[in-house]
Order: C-alpha cells, then sequence, then structure tokens
C-alpha cells in the first residue's frame, strides 16, 4: 500500500456556507466535537494486483458536516482499527460513550487518521503507529505499532475508506484487566472513556447480542476474520 497527498478539497462559496451551517448545529447538539486536523481519502487505485495507492488530503472534522447537507460532495474518511484477538479466538470490540460522535455505537478499536505534522511523511508504519495509539487510548492495550499486521482495507458505501490491522493475541483476562485499569484510571482524572463497555466475540452470532448500533464493517469483518483469529 502506498499513500501519496494531494491537494485539499475545494468547495464552493455555498457549499461552504451549509457546511459551516451544519457544523455549528452539530456543534451545538455535542459541544465536544473539535475542528481538529483530520485525513481523507481523496481516492483508491490498484495499479497491479499487489499494489494500492491511497491518495489523502488534509482538512478538518468540519468538512464531516457536508454529510449532513443535502446534494453535497461527502468526503470520503480514512480510518484506522484494531482486531485485538483472545487466545480462544475471540475478538475485542467497545462500546463508543455517550459524548464521541457515534454514541452506543459497536466498532473495533481505531479512529479517524490524522494528517503528520511537520516533514513527517503519512505512510504504512505512521498508519500503525496511529492504529496502536488508538488501541491503548480505547482499551488499555499498550503494544508495539511493528507488531500489527495488516489484514485488509475496506472501502463502505458510504465511502468510508478502512485500513483494518491484527494485533498479537493476549489471554481475555489480560484484556479486561487492561481495560479496567483504563477506566478507573481515567475516572480518577474526571474524565470518560471513549469506550463505556468492551465485549469479546467470536462470531457474528456474538455480535447479536450486543444491544445498539454496530458500525457497518463490524460483522462482515467478524464473520470473515473468525476462523483466521482462532487458528
Amino acid at each position: 500500500m502506498h499513500l501519496v497527498e494531494v491537494a485539499p478539497p475545494v468547495l464552493t462559496a455555498e457549499e461552504r456556507t451549509a457546511m459551516d451551517r451544519a457544523w455549528d448545529a452539530a456543534l451545538t447538539a455535542n459541544p465536544s466535537f473539535f475542528d481538529g486536523p483530520v485525513a481523507v481519502c481523496a481516492g483508491l487505485d490498484r495499479t497491479d494486483p499487489d499494489r494500492l495507492v491511497v491518495s489523502w488530503a488534509r482538512t478538518t472534522y468540519r468538512y464531516f458536516a457536508l454529510r449532513r447537507v443535502p446534494g453535497a460532495r461527502p468526503l470520503r474518511s480514512l480510518f484506522v482499527s484494531v482486531v485485538q484477538p483472545t487466545g480462544d479466538g475471540r475478538m475485542l470490540v467497545g462500546r463508543m460513550s455517550s459524548f464521541t460522535a457515534a454514541p452506543g455505537r459497536w466498532q473495533f478499536p481505531g479512529g479517524s487518521v490524522e494528517p503528520p505534522l511537520g516533514d513527517t511523511v503519512l505512510d504504512e508504519p505512521a498508519l500503525r503507529r496511529h492504529a496502536a495509539l488508538e488501541l491503548a487510548e480505547e482499551t488499555g492495550v499498550d503494544i508495539p505499532a511493528d507488531t500489527l499486521t495488516r489484514l485488509l482495507v475496506t472501502h463502505g458505501e458510504g465511502g468510508q475508506v478502512g485500513v483494518h490491522y491484527l494485533a498479537p493475541p493476549l489471554p481475555a483476562s489480560e484484556v479486561r484487566a487492561r481495560f479496567d485499569d483504563l477506566v478507573a484510571a481515567e475516572t480518577a482524572r474526571g474524565q470518560d472513556p471513549e469506550f463505556d463497555r468492551i465485549a469479546l466475540v467470536g462470531s457474528p452470532a456474538d455480535l447479536a447480542g450486543l444491544t445498539g448500533p454496530h458500525v457497518v464493517y463490524l460483522e462482515p469483518l467478524v464473520r470473515r476474520l473468525s476462523r483466521r483469529v482462532g487458528s
């Protein structure tokens, strides 16, 4: 996989006005939103069977408000996620807390990709580092980034592009203990964790028992990975 930076999207005056209004409305509904830097996918191109080129651009979270504007050209988010397996073949999923952009949603640990600072390049090692950071921040499982193995890249119906990684297996008891320690530490600081709950699932049937919305890629990936993670 090769990542190439391109120019940021150009909006018309009407699109920018509508975007700002939608962003202000979203911010009023959830004051925890912030207009920080984010990388978006500008294009995908498979130059040959073994080489995927991902074009990306620098923008801010405000631009995602275009999804709320009828007729606007929504941006394709670029995100990473981590499948953290346990020794018994299950996988860790988490439920997003009420203050997040998707309260109550079940998903793998992960998040939107942020553009690099200074002369740093956005390449696959950078994606692995970001994925490992998201795993640690959301679950308390802190592992070296170079132990992550890329599983696959998904392209959702809404345009979201996800780069999914597999972490080394850990005992289920350790996964739960690390999450409990994270929750205790953040609670002591007066903060809420990004996941308000975790679960260990081994099949799509296990997902059916999780109340609330599921991110669109979750069930297909669990179905695809259940045999591989358990092998």
